[in-house]
């Protein structure tokens, strides 16, 4: 369906930037108390719109979140519940097929890493963990890839050579500020998905000394891992077998992470800036995500992938640009990585496809009235099923792939980690976790923000324990996938709160 050509006085459709960060640990921003200020011009964007506090991916692995952000579906409607199912998506229509039914022209800059691929998108520049995907755009660009593939995923413990032109970041700047000078006849929707702060843990100086001799100290230890379970512990014991060194190394993974959230900010900072010369800022609305978070040095640990914990869940949200409100602190709601395209497809007066289960945040951000209670809670879900695979069913980790003979290849997300069904659901203050096999967790998030005291079984919490499982039973059954729907006779009526 091709839009029509605006007529005198019309208003033009906003163009959507969508900035998406791999692996960013939701509370390491001076907005939200952080002591180190890792993102000063994030924060300043946050400023002159909407952020949330309570915002959560539907998954923490990479393929499953970004595939809940393209379809507004939870993984078990999407039937990708872990990074080996891209394939495998289930849904109507993506965010993509509606922009450009919509007149939008559409790019992806950057990571990609789910089903989408270059003919369904306008524009296609994809970068990974290695660098380009692809035709390298340049002999410096090559260089620094073939760098970046020597870390073997791990990290650089020496500044990364070639300057701050050479680093992903940079160069994906300017292909994508580039991309926007040509837009003159169409609004554009822009996917701009940094490869980082997620590992190789790597920046170039200044970024890799700024906030060296700064550390805060952690708030959790090694020992805590006892706390927290097995699922914790078996990382921690594959990651030392893989990444050899890391215990002794995690000082200095902690203030290469914060430097490579310093080198992203730089970045963004000077493709807003490239958009303002452009012209076509003040007409576009921004959006800034990650997909899952990073332990960063808590439970004596670096990465993700043992579970619904906080620390993975929990992700940055923010919204700016026209329409949107500005908020003096984060807004008081919970919010999920499943909302964005329905709330896109409200920016953009699209009608939300069938199947699609997140709630649109429009009335929200534009600081109309909204449903409250709609957003009272939030669910989010980990594991592709069956019963946990545990030290007891094996523990070749080489051969499963978790590690490899090269001393610096770990992967965390594997069959110890991964397997099971567990379910999280988040209202208010309080945190419950539950599992196939009826496992539960309960925890108070003000009093114990990293979840080391289970209240699941603590008598004086039973209201609240019955309290959260009705939340999570209720969250269960209203995300039950209604695709298809009946091809004959019978009437679907929709929930007209999600729209």
């Amino acid at each position: 369906m091709a839009v029509p050509l605006l007529q005198a006085g019309e208003k033009a459709p906003p163009n959507i930037v969508l900035i998406m960060t791999d692996q960013q640990k939701a509370d390491l921003l001076a907005r939200e108390g952080y002591p180190l200020n890792t993102m000063p011009f994030i924060d300043e964007l946050a400023s002159q719109g909407t952020w949330f506090d309570k915002a959560y991916t539907s998954s923490p692995a990479s393929v499953p979140a970004r595939t809940s952000l393209l379809t507004g579906r939870y993984p078990k409607a999407t039937h990708v519940r872990s990074n080996q199912n891209l394939q495998d998506a289930f849904f109507d229509k993506d965010m993509f097929h509606l922009l450009q039914e919509h007149g939008y022209a559409t790019a992806l800059v950057g990571k990609n890493h789910t089903y989408l691929d270059p003919k369904r998108v306008d524009y296609w520049s994809e970068y990974g963990h290695a660098g380009k995907v692809g035709k390298p755009d340049s002999d410096k660009g090559a260089a620094f890839d073939q760098f970046l593939r020597e870390t073997q995923l791990y990290a650089s413990f020496e500044p990364s050579p070639g300057g701050i032109e050479s680093q992903p970041a940079y160069r994906m700047v300017d292909e994508a500020s580039e991309w926007v000078r040509d837009m003159k006849e169409k609004p554009f929707m822009l996917w701009l998905s940094f490869a980082e702060p997620h590992n190789p843990y790597q920046a170039c100086e200044p970024y890799f000394s700024m906030f060296k001799d700064q550390l805060p100290p952690l708030r959790t230890s090694s020992s805590d891992r006892v706390i927290k379970g097995d699922r914790y512990e078996t990382l921690a014991e594959m990651m030392a077998l893989g990444h050899v060194g890391y215990e002794e190394q995690l000082e200095e993974l902690r203030f290469i992470y914060l430097g490579m959230l310093r080198m992203i900010d730089d970045q963004i900072k000077r493709f807003v800036e490239n958009l303002k010369a452009q012209g076509v800022y003040d007409n576009t609305i921004f959006i800034f995500i990650s997909d899952h978070g990073d332990y960063v040095g808590e439970y004596g640990l670096m990465k993700k992938g043992a579970g619904l914990d906080e620390i993975a869940t929990r992700i940055p949200m923010q919204w700016s640009g026209p329409g949107i409100k500005e908020s003096s602190g984060p807004r008081d709601a919970h919010v999920s990585i499943v909302d964005i395209f329905p709330t896109i497809c409200e920016i953009i007066d699209a009608p939300i496809p069938i199947g699609v289960q997140g709630r649109s945040l429009w009335p929200l951000l534009q600081g109309k009235p909204y449903p409250e209670e709609l957003f009272n809670s939030i669910y989010a879900e980990h594991g592709y099923g069956g019963q946990f695979y545990t030290k007891e069913d094996g523990t070749d980790y080489l051969a499963e792939g978790a590690i490899s003979n090269n001393k610096y290849f770990f992967d965390e997300l594997n069959s110890w980690t991964q397997s099971g069904f567990t379910k999280m659901v988040r209202k208010g203050n309080w945190k419950l976790i539950f599992d196939m096999n009826g496992n539960g967790e309960l925890y108070n998030l003000v009093k114990d923000p990293l979840e080391l005291k289970n209240l699941f079984n603590n008598e004086a919490c039973t209201s609240t324990r019955v309290d959260m499982l009705e939340e999570l039973l209720k969250w269960e059954i209203a995300t039950g996938d209604p695709l298809p729907i009946p091809r004959r006779r019978y009437h679907f009526k929709r929930n007209e709160l999600l729209r």
